[in-house]
């Protein structure tokens, strides 16, 4: 994001032997953890069929959140935290849980900035998304968040 909360990009790249696409786009509005969490969604997303995925990220907020099965628990406590507060970006993180129940993933945390090529194209990808003029809404976020 351009500012946090501010104009921001997301960005993902899919792999499959000799295959490679890359996706990319932004919202108005937003802020970092919803652009890294709606970049893992947009890529299990545009799987045509269940698959075995390994998901890099360089967010460890997501990584963690699913390995260590925070959705879970967050799903069965009706998107609250432990602490009784509700979940931040529920909506997506309902959205990241049907996609983790459709495919087998495997979550791989990435140093960012580090020069790991696939990391670094993302970054370059969701930088371009974010400073386009003609970005929509971020139907779920909400300033104060």
């Amino acid at each position: 994001c351009h500012g946090n909360p501010g104009p921001g990009g997301w960005a993902a790249i899919l792999e499959y032997g000799p295959h490679r696409r890359e996706l990319c786009g932004g919202f108005a509005e937003t802020t970092n953890n919803r652009m890294e969490l709606f970049a893992a969604i947009a890529a299990l997303e545009a799987l045509k069929e269940p698959c075995e995925v390994a998901l890099h990220s360089d967010s460890s907020y997501l990584v963690n959140a699913v390995s260590r099965r925070w959705l879970e628990r967050w799903n069965r406590c009706g998107w609250r935290k432990a602490d009784k507060q509700p979940v931040l970006n529920a909506d997506l993180w309902k959205r990241l849980l049907r996609q983790l129940e459709r495919h087998r993933v495997n979550p791989v945390w990435v140093k960012g900035h580090a020069d790991h090529a696939g990391n670094v194209r993302c970054d370059e990808l969701a930088g371009e998304a974010a400073r386009r003029t003609d970005l929509p809404r971020d139907s779920g976020f909400s300033p104060g968040e």
